[in-house]
C-alpha cells in the first residue's frame, strides 16, 4: 500500500508564492477576511486549489488585520460567533460558486491558540461550527481544548507544524522568540519525519512527546517555504512516501 503525508498551507493571505506552493501540498486553508483576504482572494485561491486538485479550506481568525490575526482580542461570545460564522459562510459560498466544495476548517493565529488552551473559547468555537449543515474536517492542535470538545462532533484532524517549535506543553513556541521558527529545510524534513514515522515530537528542552499527527503546516510566509516544499517532496519521495492529492 502506498505511503502519503498530507501538508497543508496557509494561502490567500496576500503572499506573492502562492502559485508555487499549491502544486506542492494537499491542502490549503484561506484567509476569509479576518486577518486578511478578500472576496477578489478568496475567488482566485479557490480557483487555484481546484485546478491542483488541492483541498479547500476556511482559514477564519479574529477580526484583525492590523495585527494579522495575530493578537489576542476581547470579544463577546456572539460578536466571535457571528464573526467566525461569517468568515466561514463566505469561503464556503465562493467554493460552491466556483463549483468546489469547503472540505475542512482550521482556525488562524491568536484564534487558533487561544482555542487550543481556553476552555471557553473552545466551546464557542465548536458551539459556532455546529451551526453549518456541512460535512468538513476540523483541524485541531495537539493535545487541545477544542479537540476535546470538538471529538464526535466533527471528523477531527490533528495537525502539527513542519516549521514551527514547540515547548514541552504542546504549545507553539510565540513568534517574539528566535527560536520559534525552523527555517533550514533539512531540520524541517527531520522534525516532520520524525513525527510521521515515529509519533515523536522533540521539543526546545529536549523532551520527546507522543504526537500522532494527520496533517502537517508549512507556513506560506516562511523563508524558502517553496524551497522547503520541494526538498520535503524529494526526501519523502526516497523513503517511498507521497504528499497526498499531489
Amino acid at each position: 500500500m502506498k505511503k502519503t503525508i498530507h501538508i497543508n498551507c496557509d494561502l490567500g493571505e496576500g503572499g506573492e508564492y502562492d502559485e508555487q506552493i499549491m502544486p506542492l501540498i494537499s491542502a490549503c486553508n484561506i484567509a476569509c477576511g479576518g486577518h486578511a483576504g478578500n472576496l477578489e482572494t478568496m475567488h482566485r485561491t479557490v480557483r487555484l486549489a481546484m485546478e491542483n486538485n488541492v483541498e479547500i479550506g476556511a482559514h477564519p481568525s479574529y477580526p484583525d488585520r492590523e495585527n494579522f490575526g495575530r493578537n489576542h482580542m476581547e470579544m463577546s461570545a456572539e460578536d466571535l460567533k457571528l464573526s467566525i460564522e461569517g468568515q466561514v459562510l463566505s469561503l464556503k459560498q465562493i467554493a460552491e460558486s466556483e463549483g468546489g466544495k469547503l472540505t475542512h476548517i482550521k482556525l488562524h493565529g491568536a484564534l487558533y491558540n487561544d482555542a487550543a488552551k481556553d476552555e471557553n473559547i473552545a466551546r464557542i468555537v465548536v458551539d459556532c461550527l455546529q451551526e453549518f449543515d456541512a460535512d468538513f474536517k476540523l483541524y485541531v492542535p495537539l493535545n487541545s481544548k477544542i479537540s476535546e470538545f470538538a471529538m464526535g462532533k466533527f471528523d477531527l484532524f490533528f495537525e502539527a507544524f513542519a516549521d514551527r517549535n514547540y515547548d514541552e506543553n504542546y504549545s507553539l513556541i510565540s513568534r517574539l522568540e528566535k527560536d520559534a521558527l525552523i527555517t533550514k529545510k533539512e531540520d524541517v524534513f527531520d522534525h516532520v519525519f520524525s513525527m510521521y514515522t515515529h509519533n515523536k515530537l522533540h521539543v526546545l528542552n529536549g523532551a520527546e512527546l507522543e504526537a500522532k499527527a494527520d496533517t502537517f503546516c508549512l507556513h506560506s510566509d516562511t523563508p524558502s517555504a517553496v524551497e522547503i516544499l520541494n526538498f520535503l517532496h524529494k526526501n519523502f519521495a526516497q523513503q517511498g512516501i507521497e504528499v497526498a492529492n499531489t
